[in-house]
């Protein structure tokens, strides 16, 4: 007895019996995903609460899945959702022995006291699911990168198209109730009302472009399209050298149609008004030198950011713009020209599905990160085939896609009538006059700018205002337009 007794008292420790390494189990949380089904089949409003966060494949277990299938599909249909109703909409899809049964179901609403904390768990399962994706993608480009037939490039295009593809499926903005934003909205409103020029967005140094758009927004696209040869390049680049040279914003420059020198050499034929087939020569007379010499400083230390990636695609875009925004602190970026970007890493059935999920993302970039974004554009041969005045662009003349047509807040577009050996118009001579047609402003209203065009410094610069009629109608606009723009015609175009 006196043995028993002290066998009683004995203090048994329990030792940690290690054990080989079996693997690693996905992230999952299956108690987690029993508690959110049975608060779905006991509170008729859980499934509002979380239906913009779970999925079924969110799910880790299967038949979870499946039960979640079940109840989203009544809820699609605004049937109620409880567990007979599951039960019923599964035996239907014929899931329901896979399950585990109407019994397995009708546990699930024990596993949980109520829906207090539904949403909790809900952001709990999607984080599982965000990690179980990032785990299935980085096993998949390591196995690619092992493989010596893959091309390096093609796999970091595809890498960083993937990885977007993920962020965007499963980053999402929360509601945000209206008082901040209201105060923001005055806040801007006040800004604007104490700068002398009256402007809200960033001025472009065009002091008529400035009246009709205020300055250049935060958060917009605005698209500037021309036929070749009607001054795109020129005519952002002179508003560069305003913005970042006499008004110190830092700029970034995409330049997938040029090299760096090759833009920088059209900077310095703007900047010091020296021809650019001297540049490129070097055949300066004495005074073209001093001139370079003093005002070559003006670009020196310019807050402009340079980049001549050939067939940039849209992700490597986002990268490197939220790296010049968060790095050097950029106010705007210029894209020259849209149409030579691609979305590689995805499959498109045409070009213009591949245009307009392009136009659609710089869109997305300029809200990202809330500065404008200009993007040079081409249009199609349609204008070429018009008559007389009528070759003054259309927002149907935008080549390859009308998404860039409704992404845009503001569509621009470039008309020298010169170009077209029209010398004299209603308002007198067009040589060396370039108009400013703004064709969309979602925010504002469109008009007409005249500027002076000096070609061989492919310079861009204010006119003095021989007429300054705006349009605030887009439908007489077009109206007009596809009239020929016959004179006597109201538009001012």
């Amino acid at each position: 007895m006196e043995k028993q007794k002290r066998q009683k008292n004995v203090k048994v420790v329990e030792k940690t019996v290690m054990v080989a390494d079996i693997g690693k189990l996905p992230p999952q949380a299956p108690e987690l995903e029993e508690a959110v089904l049975g608060a779905l089949m006991l509170e008729k409003d859980a499934f509002s609460i979380i239906s913009d966060i779970l999925k079924p494949e969110s799910f880790y277990e299967p038949h979870h899945q499946s039960i979640f299938g079940a109840i989203n599909s009544l809820s699609m249909q605004q049937k109620p959702v409880d567990v007979l109703t599951v039960v019923e909409e599964l035996k239907r899809r014929g899931e329901l022995e896979a399950v585990g049964g109407a019994v397995y179901v009708a546990e699930l609403t024990d596993k949980v006291a109520s829906a207090a904390h539904v949403e909790y768990h809900a952001r709990i399962i999607s984080q599982k699911y965000l990690a179980r994706q990032l785990i299935t993608f980085s096993s998949d480009v390591v196995n690619q990168a092992f493989d010596e037939m893959v091309d390096v490039d093609d796999l970091m295009q595809e890498t960083e198209s993937r990885l977007f593809e993920i962020s965007q499926h499963n980053v999402k903005k929360d509601v945000v109730q209206i008082n901040p934003i209201i105060k923001e909205a005055l806040h801007n409103l006040q800004v604007a009302a104490n700068r002398e020029d009256g402007l809200s967005g960033l001025e472009s140094g065009f002091k008529k472009l400035d009246e009709i758009t205020s300055g250049w927004q935060n958060s917009d696209l605005v698209i500037i399209a021309a036929r070749p040869a009607m001054g795109k390049t020129a005519l952002v680049l002179s508003m560069a050298k305003n913005m970042a040279v006499n008004l110190k914003h830092p700029i970034g420059i995409f330049s997938l149609e040029m090299s760096n020198v090759q833009l920088v050499n059209r900077l310095i034929v703007n900047v010091c008004q020296i021809t650019g087939n001297k540049i490129k020569s070097g055949r300066l007379d004495d005074y073209e030198w001093e001139r370079l010499d003093s005002k070559i400083k003006d670009l020196y230390d310019a807050p402009i950011y340079v980049d001549d990636t050939p067939s940039l695609s849209i992700f490597e875009l986002r990268t490197k713009a939220r790296r010049l925004v968060r790095e050097h602190d950029v106010k705007m970026l210029i894209i020259d020209y849209l149409q030579l970007m691609n979305a590689s890493g995805m499959n498109y059935g045409s070009r213009e599905q591949e245009v307009s999920m392009i136009s659609r993302s710089l869109k997305g970039l300029a809200k990202e990160l809330n500065i404008p974004i200009i993007a040079l554009s081409q249009l199609n041969r349609g204008v070429e085939n018009r008559q007389g005045e009528g070759k003054r662009p259309q927002l149907a003349d935008l080549r390859e896609s009308g998404a860039i047509e409704q992404d845009a807040d503001i569509v621009c577009f470039i008309h020298r009538p010169e170009y077209y050996k029209i010398t004299e118009d209603d308002y007198g001579s067009t040589i060396g006059i370039a108009e400013i047609i703004v064709a969309k402003h979602r925010n504002g209203p469109t008009g007409l700018v005249r500027m002076k065009f000096e070609s061989e410094y492919a310079l861009f610069k204010d006119e003095e205002p021989q007429y300054a009629e705006f349009s605030s109608s887009m439908n007489r606009r077009n109206m007009s337009l596809q009239e020929n723009n016959s004179k006597g015609s109201e538009t001012p175009f």
